[in-house]
């Protein structure tokens, strides 16, 4: 194969998927905001470029970095949990843009969340308006459109819903927890091996100018799943109060590619 792939974002998600790029035989370039970690991904064949991005700059080597990259897969979630400083990550992200104007890049999949739709909006899938009541959902529309806007590359929008993998699950925050809100709710969840079989399809299969969620097509309620989990995992099952909640958010698709064409291959 003689195109060059980028991955901005090389953590928990970008790592592994350029790590899969690189054994279907893709030429792969990737970042990462850690020096130490460059190494980590020169052995899994990566090309490593230590590239920081803000708000106000980008530091590192960008150019040297998008220099023959045919498609990029920008993988940079919103910082705007915790205690620390919230960005604005529009504008981080319209930097990028920037940068990807005048570089080789002809491609590019923006892995967003289903974070964008809000949680009155009951059921949705691509074709629903978006009506994000979180910042991050906000800031991350705001952002799909500002790439979708930019007529130098073609771009395909991935919405994972909430991710789990071998070291990741939601039920290790609620064990133990009582009287939580939305146990008749659907799970949206995705894992970790679906997220990065969807990425490498799209590329595969020149699946561009599309929004894509990326969600697993069974929705157990959360109050029988998390219980489950938790039996499966020896953990103290959460509790969940009796209030019903009227119109729970459910992510679907009714994208060909998902209905169609792609075979989820791991179960929630």
């Amino acid at each position: 194969m003689n195109k060059v792939l980028g991955v901005i974002g090389c953590g928990w998600l970008g790592l592994p998927l350029a790590k899969k790029l690189v054994e279907q035989g893709f030429r792969v370039k990737g970042t990462t905001t850690s020096k130490e970690k460059m190494s980590v991904l020169s052995k899994l064949g990566i090309e490593p470029y230590w590239v920081q991005i803000s708000e106000t700059e980008i530091l590192g080597d960008i150019l040297d970095f998008l220099e023959g990259v045919d498609t990029l897969v920008v993988n940079i979630p919103p910082k705007l949990r915790g205690k620390g400083p919230k960005e604005n990550y529009v504008r981080k992200i319209g930097l990028l843009s920037t940068a990807i104007e005048s570089s080789s890049v002809r491609e590019v999949l923006f892995v967003s969340s289903t974070s964008v739709y809000g949680d009155d909006q009951g059921e949705v899938d691509e074709e629903t308006i978006p009506e994000p009541t979180s910042e991050a959902g906000k800031q991350l529309l705001a952002t799909e459109e500002l790439l979708k806007e930019n007529t130098l590359f073609k771009m395909t929008v991935v919405r994972f819903a909430g991710l789990i993998g071998p070291d990741r699950h939601p039920i290790t925050m609620l064990s133990g927890r009582t009287d939580l809100s939305g146990g008749n709710a659907p799970v949206n969840l995705i894992h970790l091996d679906d997220c990065i079989g969807i990425i490498t399809s799209i590329i595969q299969k020149n699946e561009w100018g599309q929004i894509i969620n990326g969600v697993y097509p069974v929705h157990p309620t959360k109050e029988s799943y998390y219980t489950q989990k938790a039996l499966e995992k020896g953990l103290n099952p959460p509790g969940y109060a009796k209030k019903i909640l009227e119109n729970p958010k459910k992510i679907t698709s009714c994208s060909l590619f998902i209905t169609k064409y792609y075979r989820f291959s791991t179960a929630i």
